[in-house]
């Protein structure tokens, strides 16, 4: 999963893009990612409940939803 972006929640922005720095493997209690601003989070996940992956670049902004990679609450609203 590393170098993978995914959707972050937040209780300013509701969602935060992050790029995932370190691998994930299985049963790991904290994901090791770097927002879009530089900070570097250690952010505790729960392995049945990953955060959302972000969609790549070239989608967004796409006017018909389907043809989105991942269809979830943040993807819609960054779109």
């Amino acid at each position: 999963l590393q170098y993978n972006r995914v959707w972050i929640p937040d209780n300013e922005e509701v969602w935060q893009s992050a790029e995932i720095t370190k691998n994930y493997k299985a049963g790991d209690r904290l994901l090791h990612v770097q927002l879009e601003d530089g900070t570097e989070l250690n952010y505790p996940v729960d392995p049945a409940a990953l955060p959302p992956l972000r969609n790549p670049d070239i989608l967004v902004g796409e006017n018909d939803l389907t043809a989105l990679s991942y269809l979830h609450e943040p993807a819609v609203l960054h779109n």
